[in-house]
This record gives structure tokens, sequence and C-alpha cells, in this order.
């Protein structure tokens, strides 16, 4: 009896583990292109800036015009390289906060909530350095044959700058606000109205049902948590003027790009994100239940 139950628990852990990378892995190879483009509208000072792109078809043409199709794989090798121990880190987590907050008085609705903030705020920890790199990279508007590798940009961040909140570290409270607010509305969205909502006998309607939720839920959670990625990217990609630091810090960045640019700038990229996040949440979950379900069956 005492031999089973820590096998039982590191079996359902490394279930939750396995199925958590898979769905990490899955959302990056398919939705990185539209994070390159958002993230190019988030950096970029308004229509002032000479290389500004005038809208999202724009932005296509000049990237495939001037970088080529792999352009829009710039910076993807720090996600994949994080994406498994960090989409790891997120459903692994959620799992057990949501098993410590149902001791709670919490309500279970509120409980995943929660635990979807605490899941949020810790692969924000583990995946800041890799999107200091990442966000270095896809503002580099170098064909892709120029551009350093993602060890070379990580070493040259480094050296320059250290490990610390002007370095690896750079605007890190304003990813810690980038995923604890998305992934409170995320989670607590989803398995709130999953459960809310009947399933179907059918396997593709069960799928299609599964999907929609997914879709919505990723929308939502964009759509409120863009200002502190906008923060983030402003903060970790190049500062306007070489050697003077503007952006510093989450919302002293919020309320700049208010002030200077209007209310919607703290809204860039917000169509590129909800292309993403929208369908790449609805991919994550159904790829992480599915793998769940099939690792839970046959080992």
């Amino acid at each position: 009896m005492t031999t089973e139950k820590p096998q039982s628990m590191l079996r359902e852990a490394s279930h939750q583990i396995i199925a958590g990378g898979s769905a990490g892995l899955v959302e990056i190879c398919l939705m990185h292109p539209l994070d390159v483009v958002k993230t190019r509208f988030q950096i970029q000072r308004g229509t002032s800036d000479p290389t500004s792109y005038k809208s999202l078809s724009d932005c296509f043409r000049t990237v495939i015009r001037n970088e080529g199709i792999v352009g829009f794989y710039k910076g993807i090798l720090p996600p994949i390289v994080a994406e498994t121990p960090k989409r790891a880190v997120k459903f692994f987590t959620f799992e057990q906060y949501k098993k410590v907050l149902n001791l709670t008085p919490l309500s279970p609705g509120l409980a995943l909530s929660v635990a979807g903030l605490g899941a949020g705020l810790t692969e924000a920890v583990v995946v800041n350095p890799f999107e200091v790199v990442k966000v270095s990279l896809q503002a580099n508007r170098d064909s892709f044959t120029k551009q350093p590798s993602s060890f070379a940009q990580a070493r040259l961040i480094i050296n320059s700058d250290g490990f610390g909140a002007r370095g690896l570290n750079k605007g890190l409270t304003s990813t810690l606000g980038r995923h604890g607010v998305f992934n409170m509305i995320y989670f607590g969205f989803y398995f709130n109205v999953k459960d809310a909502i009947p399933s179907s006998p059918d396997p593709t309607l069960e799928f299609m049902r599964k999907f929609a939720i997914g879709l919505v839920s990723g929308t939502i959670s964009s759509c409120v948590n863009i200002p502190f990625d906008v923060a983030k990217s402003r903060i970790q990609g190049p500062q306007p003027v070489p050697g003077e630091i503007k952006y510093r810090t989450c919302f002293q960045s919020m309320a700049l790009v208010y002030r200077e640019e209007g209310y919607l700038a703290l809204y860039k990229g917000l169509v590129p994100k909800i292309m993403r996040l929208g369908p790449g949440g609805a991919v994550m979950l159904l790829v992480y239940e599915y793998v769940s379900g099939w690792l839970r069956t046959n080992w």
C-alpha cells in the first residue's frame, strides 16, 4: 500500500507533464508566425515610425518580401526549447493547485480560476528568459541568414546586461501579469463552461464542442491580458534610442504608451494575438486532454 501510492502519483504527474509538453509543442509549431507578426506590431511606435506596418496584410507582405517565409519563424527555437517544460509546468501546476484549492472553502468554479492564476505565474517565471531572447530575435528585420542564432543572442544579452532585470530577466513583472491574467481566465472559463454544457456521445461533435469552448476561452483571455503583453514587448524589445532605456517597468510602460500613443496602442497586435491564441488555446487544451486520456488508458 505504501509503495503503490507514490507510483500512482508519479505516473499521474508524468501523464500531466508529457501531455502538457505535447500540447505546447504542437501549438507553437502551428502558431509561431502569428506571434512574430504580433510582436512586430507591438514594438512599433505609431505612424511616425518609418518602418511602421500599415496593416496586417502589409506586415505579411513585407516580411515575405524582405525576409522570406522563414522570417515568420524567427525566434522559434527559444519557445520550442522552452515549450515542453513551459506547458508541462503550466498543466502540471494547474492540476496541483486545483487539488490544494479543492480543500479550501472556495467554490469549485472560483478554485479553477485561482489555480489557473497560480499556474500562469509559475509558468511566467520559467519562460521569461526565453521570451527576452525570442522578442529580441523577432524584432530583428534583417534577412534570416544574417540573424544571430538563439544561443548567440542569449550570450549577447548576458554579456551586455547579465541575468537580472536589465538582462535575461527584464520584463518579468509584465510576463507575470500576462501569463497570470491569461491563465486565470483561460482555465477558469474553459473548465467551468465545459462542465456546464452537456457532452455529446458523437466523437466529432464532442471534439467540436471542446474546440469551440477552447477557442472562446483563448480569445477572451487574449483580449483581457494584451496590455501586459504590449508592455512586455516594449521592455524586452529594442528601445527607441540606443543606450537609453525608455520602457522600464510594467505599469510605467503602459502609462507611457497610453500617454504618447493613446488607449488603443495598448491593444496593438490584438488581431494576430487572437488569431494565434484563439485556435492555439483550443489546440493546447484538446491535445492535453486527448494525450492525457490516451496515457491514462495505455500507460
